[in-house]
């Protein structure tokens, strides 16, 4: 990892990439999403302000617990300009994501107790599937192949 100087208050794409772990195309997605900002040399090179190296940090955990860029966006737009998040941010932001991410936990335990049902059904109906078709109305008082022959019999 290369070492940059303290007396360095300005870092190279490279540089960091190096220091945060982020692949330097994340960086300039990040950058291009609105996430972290740069400015640019006479020969049109990046630099990036060290705050970026706890914005890179501040971003990836978030990704990491499942929010969304565009929250974490509004989060980091919040903040005083070139001021980095801090533990209070932090404890701030998680607290109101905290219901966020309970209500995304609770979703993915229904899909996944519909994923079993599915299964066990063994039709994988597109029509009558509570995975792929939520909003089935006759889902409520039947699923699976049982509906077909009733369908037949209605055309017949």
């Amino acid at each position: 990892m290369p070492q940059i100087p303290q007396s360095f208050h300005e870092l190279t794409v490279g540089q960091l990439s190096a220091r945060s772990g982020a692949a330097v195309s994340a960086l300039h997605f990040y950058e291009s999403k609105g996430l972290i900002s740069s400015s640019r040399t006479s020969g049109n090179q990046r630099r990036y302000t060290r705050d970026a190296l706890r914005r890179v940090a501040f971003v990836r955990a978030a990704q990491r617990v499942g929010i969304p860029l565009a929250t974490i966006r509004e989060a980091l737009a919040e903040l005083p300009e070139e001021r980095t998040p801090n533990h209070e941010d932090w404890a701030r932001l998680s607290r109101a994501w905290r219901s966020e991410l309970d209500e995304r936990i609770k979703q993915l335990g229904r899909l996944r107790d519909h994923l079993t049902d599915c299964i066990g059904c063994g039709c994988l109906s597109l029509e009558t599937c509570v995975l792929s078709n939520p909003d089935d109305a006759f889902g409520d008082r039947m699923t699976g192949s049982r509906l077909m022959p009733e369908r037949g019999a209605d055309r017949s």
